[in-house]
Parts: C-alpha cells; structure tokens; sequence
C-alpha cells in the first residue's frame, strides 16, 4: 500500500482557523473526501479531486477512503471542527474494523478546533472547570439515552456543550432538552447561543436557562449551558476555577 489516509478537521469556519498541519496536508491530497460542504472549503486545483457527499453517509464515504487510500491516493477525510468529536475519525476506525485488508494502511488523524472550544474562547471562558459535551442528534443513539446523559451532567453541575441542537427533521428535541434542564433545577444558569462561530454570520447570545427558547438554535449553533457557579463579567461569562 502506498497511499495514505488523513482524517482532519477544518476547524469551525475561518480560514484562519486551520492549523498549518491540515494546511499541509490538503495542498498534498490527491482526494477530498466529507460531507458537502465541508469539501466546498477546500479549494479545487489541478492533480485533486473532491468527493462530496451526504451527511448520513459516513461509514460509506470513510470506506470508500480506505479504498482509495489502499490503490496508492493521498487521501483526506475531512471535518469542520475536530474530526475526533462527534466527526469522520470514529466512522473511519469503523469501516477499517470491518476491513482488516486495510490495517496495515498508513493513518494520521489531525486535530482542529472544534466549535465548543472557539464558541467557549469567544464568550469567555464557560468551560473553564468541568465540562462535558452531549450530541443532541438522535440518528445513531435513542432520545433515551441523551435525556439520561443530559440529566446525570446537570446533577453532576457540569457546564454542558450541546452539539447539533435542532434541525429542520427533528425541531423538537431542543425543546424536551431545555425542559429537562429546567426540571433538573438549572433554570437560573447562563446559556451561550453561539451561531456560526468565526464566519461573517458569527452570533453570541447569552441568556438564562429559563429565558431560553428552543428557535434560538439551529444547526449551525453550539449551545454552552454554564454550570451553578458560571458568572458574568462585563460582557464575559466563565466558570471560576475554584468550585467552592
């Protein structure tokens, strides 16, 4: 096998945002593979070409990369923000889990920023002390499981990252999330709407738990609810250091 496979992530949205180790390795790639818009990120040159494809196909995108990557490609995989969370690098270990004829193939995964840390750098620092981050998309776990996860980190009083909040095919599930958060007792917590981070459409909302309403979320909004002790300071929100 002479190819290689590259899994990384494009960062959430700036240019700028890149590490110059995903920089490098997109100006070697032979092919492109990710979703579709993510691949319309990278630029089209001579010598590469771009696999866009549907965002439910991932374990068919990251096996077709494998493929190519065995017939001698310099392939890469790409993600917005790090392909380690909620992103292609655990779909590729899973197509190559099943495909043992690809195990000897050359594999690097890159780290980018992924929206929770650039939303959490433009509010302040919400996720200074404990946190943890829960995918709110259903399609490949049940709604049971998010309602008991949601509920265990707000009695665990840890600020919560809530990734793909509501989309156009499931606009209720924001909904029931909230309401269980209010139930669970955090209805006077700072909530961080954060849309678009780093692009020309970037919004930062703040708000209290109980001020907030399921319509000020989309897909392309990280949701940051702040643990008991998060604070505001001026236009600032963090999360002290010291848990008293």
């Amino acid at each position: 096998m002479t190819g290689t496979l590259t899994i990384a992530g494009l960062g959430p949205g700036s240019e700028t945002l890149v590490t110059p180790e995903v920089s490098a390795a997109l100006a070697t790639a032979t092919d492109i593979l990710g979703y579709a818009p993510y691949v319309a990120r990278v630029p089209a040159r001579p010598g590469l070409t771009l696999h866009p494809s549907d965002n439910r196909e991932e374990l068919q995108r990251a096996s077709e990369a494998l493929r190519l990557a065995a017939d001698g490609g310099q392939v890469v995989v790409v993600s917005s923000g790090d392909p380690g969370v909620f992103a292609m690098a655990s779909a590729v270990f899973e197509a190559l889990e099943q495909a043992p004829q690809y195990r000897k193939l050359p594999i690097r995964v890159l780290p980018g920023i992924t929206a929770m840390l650039a939303a959490a750098a433009r509010a302040g620092a919400p996720l200074g002390h404990d946190f943890c981050a829960i995918n709110l998309s259903d399609n490949l776990k049940p709604w049971t499981v998010i309602e008991k996860r949601l509920r265990l980190a707000a009695q665990a009083d840890f600020a919560i990252a809530m990734y793909n909040p509501r989309s156009a095919s499931r606009p209720e599930g924001f909904g029931r999330a909230l309401a269980l958060l209010k139930e669970a007792g955090c209805g006077e917590r700072f909530v961080i709407f954060a849309h678009a981070i780093s692009t020309p459409n970037e919004k930062i909302e703040t708000v209290t738990l109980n001020e907030a309403r399921p319509e000020m979320a989309d897909m392309r909004t990280l949701v940051i609810v702040g643990n008991s002790q998060t604070r505001r300071v001026g236009r600032w929100i963090y999360a002290p250091r010291q848990v008293r």
